[in-house]
């Protein structure tokens, strides 16, 4: 059976939501991120990004991980790609050149959006410090985000005019900027892609699981 590693607080919540929207049978293995733990080397502390049995899983110590079989793979964007062409259906690819679209728009927001949208998700935006630290960011997001507009305008997903794997990743890196309202109020296509894609209910059922962990 296949195995997920990382809690829903993290990068996980990309291959947890697409497995949700396959009804992908899966075992949940709640890996925690070891900076949340006061020492994630005590005893009975639990399975972390540090804990020997993890870093046998991935050595890098980071999550997601996943476990298919046999097949261990890292990175939360190829777990996603990997998933949705395995066993996704009309979430995957249905030809190389959509497979080629979802890995360049993957790609695309994780190179161009997700830095600065962290910025906004991290910023305490009630100083001075963390107001400039926003209006950086999203001067950064501009172009990026008027790219998603002009396409949204033209199809409602980012692939194959339906919903895929690549409107899973992009939707969980958009999301780090929604603290930054103006970002989607002047960009009425690009909100309403990301409310068509975080109303269904996978999206809604992972979201439940993650408020429910611990912050």
């Amino acid at each position: 059976m296949l195995k997920i590693y990382g809690v829903y607080r993290s990068r996980a919540t990309r291959p947890l939501w697409l497995a949700g929207e396959i009804g992908l049978p899966f075992e949940h293995v709640p890996v925690i991120q070891a900076y949340r733990l006061p020492d994630p080397n005590a005893p009975g502390a639990p399975v972390n990004t540090r804990s020997p049995e993890f870093l046998k899983v991935n050595p890098m110590g980071s999550i997601p991980s996943i476990d298919d079989d046999g097949f261990v793979l890292h990175e939360s964007l190829a777990i996603s790609l990997y998933l949705a062409r395995k066993y996704g259906g009309d979430l995957g690819p249905k030809d190389v050149n959509e497979e080629a679209l979802m890995i360049q728009w993957s790609l695309f927001a994780a190179t161009s959006i997700e830095s600065s949208a962290l910025d906004i998700q991290s910023a305490k935006a009630d100083t001075a410090e963390g107001k400039a630290q926003v209006a950086d960011a999203a001067r950064n997001l501009e172009r990026p985000f008027d790219r998603l507009e002009e396409h949204f305008a033209k199809t409602d997903y980012l692939v194959g005019d339906r919903f895929t794997a690549a409107d899973i990743n992009v939707a969980e890196i958009v999301r780090y900027a929604r603290g930054h309202a103006a970002l989607f109020a002047n960009r009425p296509e690009l909100n309403a892609w990301y409310e068509r894609c975080t109303n269904r209910p996978a999206y809604q059922e992972m979201w439940a699981k993650r408020n429910a962990e611990p912050a």
